[in-house]
């Protein structure tokens, strides 16, 4: 069991969930022979590298070492804690996962008080906000509905130094768990306090809609620092995160627009106006992962700063984290804001459909690259040309290849007349490895053809015989048979994942990946072959072990045992791990 989750569930969850379907939901695969492949997820690369295998229920990477179950995709691809990739992937094939066990004995990673303390916060929070008047003129103000006040649970943080510790700090328990949700802080002296106070709070909710942090908004800008975001806790990184995005894909069964803008009221102030796709980075520079983020929720991401020094330096720096990303199919663009505007005020002016119409007419990325490198060039020179084209070959090399990269260079070479050599990322040269086949030693040998065919279990008679053998995996090998036998059409994946959490969990994973060739029925006998083969070396071990003692040191039952060896025809020819 894993957690609090049975295996038994685990076992049916794989069962009934495809893993070429979870995997082609989140990224495009090409069916390759028996298996499908991919540019790998998980790193930059120019040549696929990404191997699944619907025999298995297995994907693997040569390029990066990536590797598991559909489960382990989703923790690695949407960076899930493994109770909430089991939620994820049950909720798609409509099962309801099981816990067991009483919820104090239930591990620390499970964070369900932790996410349990967030809520009752918020709730907290909300409650506030209609006993404040100053709150609430400042919500009329800025033209927040119930409505949209009730969608993003909207509250308001009083003032003084204890209010939410008096009320959910009622015990040292729960203290614990507010300074660790990052709602409370400490003095030099040791002393705790209230994070926020007299500020509008915004929940920030992760992709299952749960508080995971705060971002906290002064009034008057003379209270301190506009925004006020958590800190970074268990939960909340604000580098992967974005406030709204759960509220856009509820939204939005189908989104193939995302708009990244600054503020929390601008998201707010968009979804209410009728434009449930707006988002906004979390008091941070756009980031890698949130592009990365950004591109798995919808195709085309417009990135919206104002048009002042500082709005400009954010979407260059936006602009270089989406280069990586931006395989065929997904497209970036900009837009930029009159002086003074905001999206919250542009939208009270110009309504949904002016905003629109703006989005419609955003600067492709394409146009606004070359458009910044070129600014300060002199492009009618050739010293001006050559050093456009030295900004522009190693961002261009951070693309991954396909039509944009080759179209990107060609550009170049149009404006600058010099050739486009790109040199590559160094992760992108990094060699790629192809499967090969498992080395031919017994006990690994016998592992991997058992993992490939779990059910030939069912065939090996006990007591295992080839147990006598004293190498490295026997015992792994008789649980892996006995884990098998007891589950009736368990499939590969499922049997690795009886060990996750076991230290031979990597070494599985690994024998999983790689190539066993030939036919099953070919495969079925190498496996009884190798058995064989271990029991008669069990055999020539335990003679040696005995004519090694000293025939005077030998019980009577060991010099039986010894003659009864020495009648036996022992193959030489056995294989050595």
């Amino acid at each position: 069991m894993r957690g609090r989750i049975p295996d038994t569930f685990i076992d049916e969850l794989l069962a009934r969930v495809d893993i070429v379907d979870v995997i082609e939901r989140r990224v495009p695969l090409k069916k390759a022979g028996r298996e499908w492949t991919a540019c790998c997820p998980f790193h930059n690369e120019r040549t696929p590298s990404f191997y699944v295998t619907p025999a298995k229920q297995f994907f693997h990477c040569f390029g990066c070492g990536a590797h598991g179950s559909a489960i382990k995709f989703l923790m690695d691809y949407e960076r899930l804690e493994f109770p909430d990739a089991v939620e994820e992937l049950a909720q798609s094939v409509g099962l309801k996962v099981p816990y067991e066990g009483a919820r104090d004995n239930a591990p620390r990673e499970d964070k369900t008080d932790l996410y349990a303390m967030l809520d009752a916060a918020t709730h907290w929070y909300e409650g506030e906000l209609p006993k404040s008047v100053e709150a609430k003129a400042y919500c009329l103000k800025r033209g927040l509905d119930a409505d949209t006040i009730a969608r993003f649970r909207i509250g308001w943080a009083p003032a003084g130094f204890d209010g939410v510790i008096r009320s959910l700090g009622t015990s040292e328990r729960r203290m614990q768990l507010l300074t660790e949700a990052g709602m409370v802080a400490s003095n030099e002296r040791g002393n705790k306090y209230d994070r926020f106070r007299e500020r509008l709070m915004f929940p920030i909710l992760d992709r299952r809609g749960r508080v995971i942090a705060f971002g906290g908004r002064v009034l008057q800008s003379e209270q301190g620092p506009k925004y006020l975001n958590s800190p970074e806790t268990p939960l909340f990184h604000k580098g992967r995160e974005l406030f709204a995005l759960w509220q856009v894909k509820q939204a939005n069964s189908n989104l193939a627009r995302i708009v990244v803008v600054e503020g929390y009221m601008d998201v707010i102030a968009l979804h209410q106006a009728g434009l449930p796709i707006a988002v906004a980075t979390l008091g941070t520079a756009t980031t890698p992962e949130h592009t990365e983020v950004l591109f798995r929720a919808a195709p085309d991401v417009v990135f919206c700063f104002d048009g002042d020094r500082a709005g400009r330096a954010a979407a260059w720096k936006a602009l270089e984290s989406a280069l990586p990303r931006l395989r065929d199919g997904r497209q970036a663009y900009f837009l930029f804001l009159p002086e003074g505007e905001d999206p919250d005020t542009l939208v009270r002016k110009e309504s949904k459909e002016g905003f629109e119409k703006r989005l419609r007419e955003a600067t492709p990325l394409s146009e606004y690259f070359f458009g910044e490198l070129s600014h300060d060039v002199d492009t009618g020179s050739i010293d001006g040309r050559a050093r456009l084209a030295e900004r522009a070959r190693p961002l261009i090399a951070r693309l991954p290849d396909g039509a944009f990269r080759d179209l990107m260079a060609q550009e170049l070479e149009k404006r600058s007349g010099a050739r486009a050599v790109l040199e590559p990322d160094p992760v992108a040269r990094r060699p790629v490895q192809r499967p090969v086949a498992v080395q031919r030693s017994l006990v690994r040998s016998a592992i991997s053809l058992l993992l490939a065919q779990p059910g030939i279990a069912d065939l090996v008679e006990k007591p295992y015989s080839f147990l006598r053998l004293q190498k490295p995996g026997v015992e792994l090998l008789a649980e892996l048979l006995d884990t098998a036998r007891s589950r009736p059409g368990i499939n590969p994946a499922m049997l690795v994942e009886h060990f996750a959490e076991r230290a031979e969990y990597a070494s599985l994973q690994k024998l999983m990946a790689a190539t066993i060739v030939g036919e099953p029925e070919v495969q079925r006998t190498e496996f009884f072959d190798a058995l064989a083969k271990m029991e008669r070396e069990a055999l020539t071990q335990r003679k040696a072990e005995l004519m090694a003692k000293e025939r005077s040191h030998l019980t009577e039952e060991e010099k039986a045992e010894l003659r009864d060896l020495l009648a036996i025809r022992i193959s030489p020819q056995l294989s050595h791990l």
